[in-house]
């Protein structure tokens, strides 16, 4: 064989071999880094610029190089029934966890989590953070589908945590958050099998309150100013309102309310400096962030990995004279969600269509191939990535619901909400008192209750219809403790 043949068979076999390993690299499953807050605000990004002072460089690199939500809800603004939606793809009427209960978790056996439907189909699977459901112990404590598991009973610690690592129990030392990244990282880098895909869940106890800063970032923000809310939704008077709302409002001394059409709005800042502590406590979870995206570069998985960042519930920072969530302003339902995966995913799109927690888990087993099961509620959001589907019908409307809470009963009474790009009802079922109507285009603030106003009522007629008919399509069901009373046992 002369010299030239030699050359061109090199050349054939060289791109043979790069047609192979691009071929290769093109069906690879992707990794999952799913990384959840708690009790963060849709608005509390560097971005936003509701803070000015807030900086959050890691999560603006997410929407730089990525994807953000501007209207994703959560289906119950609450702690464990919205962690347990993000996993089954279902609502909390559903799978049973409905409130912040020690005695439950899903049915796990008949609402399979989406990383077991990944750990049947290869991938290696893990658990980092908070869980906050059924408070077991020791091995009974390592929820179904994870190969590795570190994590706590309920809301844990801010220092010095007492964690499960894999079934057996011990104190750490040091602060949460820092924790939680370096057993991520670890299991990254050290434990995992490198030749399978992964999925990691990284759920953070922060920025729930008690709201504690690490050390390094206590006071960090002290000297800032606190700007009022949007639409200064802290001049809440709760005229026209509810009178739920107003004995809410009154806070823990609820049972000393006094009857009143209307009451005088709370002096700004509300619950002094609570707000630029959850701020503070924030700037640990950027940090982590930072060097978990530093961790999967240096083992060349970034690109490879779809990194989800959102938080399990909104949380009101002042508006309406409120603190904490549960209810259906757009402060407690609406979530953060940013998405970075530069093979689905162009650079800085902005995605303004509804979604849903429930949708998470069906979005996920798209990209990993997996079929997504006949019980799972939400819908892959796959098809708002690609340019070619914008025309793709999408959910124009959807139901949010609550519970009342036996821990909070002042929080809010049993409640359904239908929310659409324009409207909002609110029916908290209560005979003694008025539902909810906003108009979200002209009242972003949502500061006029228009329930009683004749202008408004065959709009109130249209959306109590296709709340009916949400409740039909997603089998809502009011009892509360329906899931719980086969938990428990009965007293003898």
């Amino acid at each position: 064989m002369n010299r030239l043949n030699i050359k061109n068979s090199l050349l054939v076999l060289l791109i043979l071999t790069v047609s192979i390993i691009i071929g290769q690299e093109k069906n690879k499953q992707p990794n999952f880094l799913f990384i959840l807050v708690d009790d963060q605000p849709f608005d509390a990004l560097e971005s936003s610029g509701r803070y000015p002072f807030l900086k959050t460089p890691n999560l603006q690199r997410l929407e730089d190089e990525g994807v953000k939500f501007t209207n994703y809800f959560v289906t119950q603004s609450i702690c464990s029934p919205s962690r347990a939606s993000f996993l089954t793809g279902t609502y909390p009427h559903i799978h049973g966890v409905n409130q912040n209960n020690p005695h439950v978790d899903p049915d796990w056996k008949k609402y399979k989590p989406y990383n077991e439907h990944l750990q049947n189909a290869g991938y290696q699977t893990a658990h980092v953070g908070k869980i906050h459901m059924a408070h077991y112990k020791g091995k009974k404590h390592i929820r179904p589908g994870f190969d590795y598991w570190y994590s706590f009973i309920g809301q844990g610690d801010y220092f010095d945590p007492k964690v499960n690592e894999n079934g057996k129990e011990y104190q750490e030392k040091g602060y949460i958050t820092d924790i939680l990244t370096d057993k991520a990282i670890n299991w990254l880098k050290e434990k995992r099998d490198p030749n399978k895909p992964f999925s990691l869940n990284l759920w953070h106890k922060a920025v729930h309150e008690n709201h504690s800063p690490a050390p390094r970032h206590n006071e960090m923000y002290a000297k800032e100013t606190l700007p009022v809310p949007p639409y200064n939704t802290h001049l809440e008077n709760f005229k026209g309102k509810p009178e739920w709302q107003r004995i809410k409002a009154w806070d823990s001394d609820w049972k000393n309310y006094i009857p009143s059409d209307s009451i005088t709005p709370k002096p700004w800042p509300i619950k002094g400096d609570k707000f630029k502590k959850l701020l503070e406590t924030l700037a640990s979870v950027d940090e982590s962030l930072g060097r978990v995206l530093a961790a999967l570069e240096e083992m060349g998985e970034l690109d490879n990995t779809v990194v989800i960042f959102s938080s399990d519930n909104g949380y009101f920072m002042g508006e309406h004279g409120y603190w904490d969530k549960r209810i259906a302003y757009e402060s407690s339902m609406k979530i953060p969600m940013l998405i970075r995966y530069p093979k689905s995913i162009q650079k800085k799109t902005v995605i303004e269509k509804t979604a849903l927690n429930i949708d998470l888990a069906p979005t996920i087993l798209e990209w990993a191939g997996v079929k997504k099961p006949t019980y799972m509620q939400g819908e892959s959001l796959m098809p708002l990535f690609d340019s070619k589907q914008k025309n793709k019908h999408w959910r124009e409307a959807f139901m949010f619901e609550y519970y009342v809470d036996d821990a909070y009963p002042y929080a809010g009474p049993n409640m359904l909400a239908l929310r659409t790009e324009k409207y909002k009802l609110v029916d908290a079922f209560l005979e003694n008192d008025i539902d909810e109507l906003y108009d979200l285009e002209k009242d972003p603030g949502e500061m006029v209750n228009l329930i009683n106003n004749p202008a408004y009522q065959k709009v109130l007629t249209q959306l109590r219809k296709e709340l009916e008919k949400q409740k039909i399509t997603y089998k809502y069901n009011k009892d509360r403790d329906w899931w719980l009373r086969t938990q428990v046992p009965k007293k003898k």
